[in-house]
């Protein structure tokens, strides 16, 4: 029974892989508009701009807790909010794109490849731009 259960959670994370990199070929495809195979901070606000615009449904220029439901937890939102309005406006966003992007990038040469936007940090700023 151990060897099935074992088998059952290998096959899990395998399959969770391929998600994950399919999810990050997919994201490279669509953010990289140049094909060099990285995504630079430009593209990723580029990105976090058209993303802003499909989360903000009520187009009043900002978002809320529940526009960011999934994308951002309460205490992040807190954080990324200077004026504490309880919404962010596409200044603040893009801030937050900015530190996520730095986060993502440990070897700090200014662009996000396959494997960093594969990272946890990667995922998180994923999240943000597509």
């Amino acid at each position: 029974m151990k060897f099935a259960a074992k088998l059952l959670a290998s096959t899990l994370f395998l399959a969770a892989t391929a998600v994950a990199h399919a999810d990050v070929d997919a994201a490279l495809k669509a953010l990289d508009p140049d094909n060099d195979g990285t995504i630079d901070l430009a593209e990723a606000q580029a990105g976090g701009k058209a993303k802003f615009a499909k989360l903000d449904p009520d187009k009043d220029g900002t978002l809320d807790a529940k526009e960011l439901s999934g994308i951002l937890d309460e205490a992040a939102l807190k954080a990324a909010d200077p004026d504490n309005d309880g919404t962010l406006d596409e200044k603040e966003y893009a801030a937050v794109i900015e530190a996520k992007f730095k986060a993502a990038n440990p070897d700090d040469d200014g662009t996000i490849d396959a494997k960093e936007l594969a990272s946890p940090a990667g995922q998180e700023l994923l999240k943000l731009i597509h």
